[in-house]
């Protein structure tokens, strides 16, 4: 897990140290720098985002100065890059989320760091490195973290800023959704609901480099058409409202385009059931998200006469049964970058913000109709 954190680069290290240790610049017994100054200072601080009580997000987070521990020689130390604001982020802040950590927390689950001091017996990392988190829960919400070797993985520095440090649970999520539950083929079709979502621009992204069509329900909302065409833009083969799953108009579309295999519910409720009503025989649908806070119902008819599959998927979840196993997390980062670097696979529309205007950022991502993901720039 991540450790309390400090602020990083020469300058701040020289303004916010509380105290300088005498020692070699580059390098100590116990772990090397890429800062000249940084393994020869002693107790130092760093900038988060952190809450005391459950509550909503903007009341209850505050930017405080936390401190640091020093490197141990199984750990790094991380200057964090950029940290997104998923749902699950305002979730846990609101106590309503599967995994809470103790209280005071660091807010954010996802991030990109980049690698400043390593221990002496960290093998897997080098300085420079970026990284993200494995593990949900560990607080990207900070300026710098020391955080054990084992609980990070090292990523490809060719790719974007936006695209690295939105990777590690969205497109994940979309990645392993597309891969798990059906054996899907070139001409094959998925539909799925929240296809604005972080999570369904990732699913028509990598379904369209795979030759998968995907059909894309949002919600009516005044800029729908120019909604759909950036989803069309991005590989999206329909994109319908919510209100089209239930008239006979459907039967046209699926002239053109085969009944899915697969659905993917973020929302619940009544858009989950018509998901349901349009997969073919045998297909399954997986749900991720719970958006509309309404249960999933299943009409019996579907699972009598159509034999739907109705499954769960948490990429949290994932991770920890694949903890073990690098490997498998390594191949999953490595095809997601190749997308990237082929232009097939992007960022969703971010807003870049700074850490001190946070609450404008968390306002901002608990708005209705929120076409930009909120991500801190530190």
């Amino acid at each position: 897990m991540w450790l309390p954190c400090y602020k990083s680069g020469l300058h701040y290290i020289q303004s916010m140290c509380r105290r300088r240790s005498a020692g070699a610049f580059f390098e100590s017994r116990s772990h090397v720098s890429l800062f000249s100054l940084s393994a020869a200072l002693g107790a130092r601080t760093c900038q988060a985002l952190r809450y005391r009580k459950h509550g909503e997000p903007p009341e209850v987070v505050k930017l405080e100065q936390v401190d640091l521990p020093t490197v141990g020689e199984h750990d790094v130390l991380v200057k964090i890059l950029a940290a997104p604001i998923n749902p699950s982020d305002i979730n846990m802040i609101q106590g309503t989320y599967a995994i809470l950590p103790d209280l005071p927390a660091v807010g954010g689950n996802e991030g990109v760091g980049q690698i400043m001091e390593i221990g002496s017996k960290v093998k897997s990392l080098k300085l420079g490195d970026w990284i993200l988190p494995k593990d949900a829960g560990l607080g990207t919400w900070r300026t710098e973290a020391v955080v054990a070797e084992d609980a990070v993985i090292s990523l490809a520095k060719d790719i974007p800023l936006l695209c690295a440090a939105t990777l590690g649970v969205n497109p994940c999520t979309a990645w392993r959704m597309l891969s798990d539950f059906e054996e899907l083929k070139p001409g094959d079709s998925v539909i799925q609901n929240a296809a604005n979502s972080g999570v369904g621009q990732a699913v028509i992204q990598i379904a369209a480099s795979r030759g998968i069509k995907t059909i894309n329900v949002i919600r009516d909302r005044p800029e729908f058409t120019q909604l759909s065409d950036r989803l069309k833009a991005i590989g999206a083969t329909h994109v319908i409202r919510e209100e089209e799953l239930r008239r006979p108009e459907m039967k046209e579309l699926f002239k053109t385009c085969q009944k899915p295999k697969l659905a993917l519910n973020g929302v619940g409720g009544k858009s989950a059931t018509e998901l349901l009503r349009h997969l073919q025989y045998g297909g399954s649908m997986v749900t991720y998200g719970g958006m509309a806070k309404q249960p999933v119902i299943v009409p019996v008819s579907a699972l009598i006469f159509k034999d739907v599959k109705v499954k769960g998927f948490w990429i949290t979840q994932w991770k920890k049964n694949h903890s073990n196993d690098v490997r498998a997390f390594r191949t999953m980062l490595d095809e997601l970058c190749g997308l990237i670097r082929k232009g097939k696979l992007t960022a969703p529309v971010c807003a870049e913000l700074g850490l001190q205007d946070y609450r404008k950022a968390l306002n901002a991502a608990l708005q209705p109709f929120t076409s930009a993901k909120q991500v801190l720039i530190m």
